[in-house]
């Protein structure tokens, strides 16, 4: 490892055209020396149409980020991989993977992933999304073998999550993820997925009232990368993350 360069960058496409809080949260969670390489769709709402609308642009950030020579590609945005469907998402990872010679990952794969690593099949769901976009979400999660035992929900649009109070998501997230945890007892770990949602600091909050795992985007794809990397590095001397931020991030 170089102290001076980072030692990791992951590629990551998000769905809008700006950067924030993808940004905020990665520095926050990640150990020192991750960087994070965004470039962005423009997503106009949680719908298939608008997803296949922003496929040419998608190929063209997969071309961006592989010449940047990022470790590691991730596409940001659960409600794009819940419409497009499972069996669509991973062939379009598979593509990616032959386009680029680099591995593909979504954040909802990152999820399932995450979920697997801990052994976890039950879950509680909190999310900001109407219920068609929660149900496909839903049933993205049984596909792959995670049941959803409660959910709560308070529906939004995209350019109203766009515009949210960073304040008012926080307790957004200790309110809906405590009701959907409370509502499914059996849950084995709580998902609040939503790259624009500020949930961060509700996670240590959460899991110390309930003794489960709290998974975000930023937290499960980052750790998905650190446990590929782990895979064909000896990672004993590197900076590790601040366990302050939850079990996802320190599980890997």
């Amino acid at each position: 490892m170089n102290p001076i360069c980072p030692w990791y960058q992951l590629g990551y496409i998000i769905p809008h055209r700006y950067t924030d809080l993808d940004a905020y949260q990665f520095y926050a969670v990640a150990p020192e020396g991750m960087m994070l390489v965004t470039t962005g769709l423009d997503l106009g709402e949680y719908t298939l149409e608008s997803v296949e609308k922003q496929l040419p642009t998608f190929y063209s950030c997969l071309d961006l980020l592989t010449n940047k020579q990022v470790d590691r590609i991730a596409l940001s945005g659960v409600p794009v991989a819940a419409a497009l469907g499972r069996e669509r998402t991973l062939r379009l990872l598979e593509e990616s993977s032959k386009r680029t010679g680099l591995v593909c990952d979504t954040d909802l794969e990152a999820h399932i992933d995450t979920l697997k690593h801990l052994g976890i099949s039950q879950i509680a769901l909190a999310t900001r999304w109407s219920e068609n976009v929660t149900q496909a979400l839903i049933q993205y999660l049984k596909e792959a073998g995670i049941t959803v035992l409660a959910f709560r929900s308070q529906g939004r649009s995209l350019s109203e999550n766009k515009l949210a109070n960073a304040q008012a998501d926080h307790h957004l997230a200790l309110k809906l993820g405590s009701e959907a945890l409370l509502a499914a007892p059996d849950a084995q770990a709580l998902l609040m997925p939503g790259g624009l949602w500020y949930a961060m600091h509700a996670v240590p909050i959460l899991e110390a009232q309930f003794n489960k795992p709290v998974l975000l985007n930023i937290l499960s794809t980052t750790s998905n990368a650190l446990r590929a990397h782990r895979q064909t590095t000896d990672m004993s001397s590197f900076p590790k993350p601040n366990p302050h931020w939850g079990k996802v991030i320190t599980s890997y």
